[in-house]
């Protein structure tokens, strides 16, 4: 079954095209890949399934889901970008718990749920106190995921999730997002430029350039019988990393 649906999704910033006419189906539970060189259109595309921006043209529909705001989170590259050096950890991950008036700040429910979250993340209870920078690259991107279960979601946007990581260090988070992806039955979309890291977490793959998506199909199809030249372009340079 369908879980999000684009149709005919278009984005022009000024002059710039920069998604054209873009028909997607992710469907429920799926982790699907979106995979293309920078500035091919990727970002722009989640946000627009986020509704951060309004698509120029073209219709989405969301199946299953009533709250978007709530339902739908993302998980960004740089995880120290998207943390605020000033607050400590337990407030960054509770704060779309008091976004969305979910628990109320400073009671057994709040802490509770803290502690919740940063066991499904793999992190010890007291790193509630600390502050981003006594983490590792690797600890923040965890409060990062944390932060986006934080409120339940069913689907998640994981913006190149690894690529500021250690090898070693991208590994581990991988593995953390597909067993969290079965334990809570998400639904995913998966943005990355490496097919090797597409390939190792998602079923379906779509690969976008230049705002417009060229070819997609199954994980297998597009990894070892990929028709668009493109599309082995990409395979080449994963091959040579």
């Amino acid at each position: 079954m369908n879980f999000i649906e684009l149709i005919n999704i278009s984005k022009k910033f000024d002059r710039l095209l920069a998604v054209d006419k873009v028909n997607l189906a992710i469907v429920r539970e799926e982790a699907l890949g979106l995979v293309g060189e920078s500035g091919s259109g990727k970002t722009t595309l989640a946000r627009i399934i986020l509704k951060l921006i309004e698509p120029s043209e073209g219709q989405i529909f969301y199946h299953e889901m009533q709250n978007i705001r709530r339902e739908c989170q993302i998980v960004f590259q740089d995880p120290q970008t998207s943390l605020n050096p000033r607050i400590k950890i337990g407030e960054a991950i509770a704060e779309p718990l008091m976004i969305h008036k979910i628990v109320e700040r400073r009671t057994s429910n709040f802490e509770r749920r803290i502690a919740e979250l940063l066991e499904m993340v793999s992190l010890p209870q007291n790193y509630a106190k600390r502050y981003p920078h006594e983490l590792s690259g690797g600890e923040r991107q965890r409060v990062g995921i944390a932060r986006a279960l934080a409120v339940s979601p069913k689907f998640i946007i994981l913006d190149e999730p690894v690529s500021s990581l250690d090898v070693s260090i991208q590994v581990d988070i991988l593995k953390l997002l597909k067993e969290l992806k079965q334990a809570l039955k998400l639904t995913y979309l998966f943005i990355a430029h490496d097919l090797s890291v597409i390939g190792y977490m998602c079923d379906r793959i779509a690969v976008m350039k230049e705002g417009r998506l060229v070819e997609w199909g199954t994980r297998d199809e597009i990894l070892f019988s990929p028709r668009e030249d493109y599309t082995k372009k990409l395979l080449e340079a994963t091959l040579k990393i």
